[in-house]
């Protein structure tokens, strides 16, 4: 079965950086859509940035425009999520997903819907 990895979370300030890696193993990253998802305590899960697998098409969330920014490096079947600017609403548990289908990331509502394979998920803090 497909296996996701996550890492590069941790505690960081308000207004800093961290960058998150998913790794795979037993698959090839560019063969699937990727999203990058969070979940807060009490609150549901939600995709906060979703790159495609046909020509990079990459979708984000509101509350994280202009801020995180999701890449592949095929050579390393590795997807980041870059994030600047951290505000302590970022806290949250991040998991990366993956799906074989085609996700039309110019739809907000389908763009990171319905993910197959998950990691564990990492923990991201931003606290002063």
């Amino acid at each position: 079965q497909e296996q996701l990895m996550e890492s590069g979370g941790g505690l960081v300030q308000p207004g800093g950086s961290l960058r998150l890696s998913c790794a795979a193993s037993r698959f090839t990253l560019d063969a699937y859509a990727i999203g990058w998802f969070r979940q807060a305590p009490g609150k549901e899960r939600e995709g906060v940035a979703c790159i495609t697998q046909i020509d990079g098409g990459t979708y984000y969330s509101d509350s994280v425009k202009g801020r995180f920014t999701i890449s592949r490096d095929n050579a390393k079947n590795t997807v980041y999520l870059e994030m600047n600017n951290l505000k302590p609403e970022d806290t949250a548990v991040y998991y990366c997903g993956a799906t074989v289908d085609v996700r039309d990331v110019t739809i907000p509502d389908a763009a990171c819907r319905d993910y197959d394979y998950w990691g564990q998920g990492t923990q991201v803090t931003v606290s002063s």
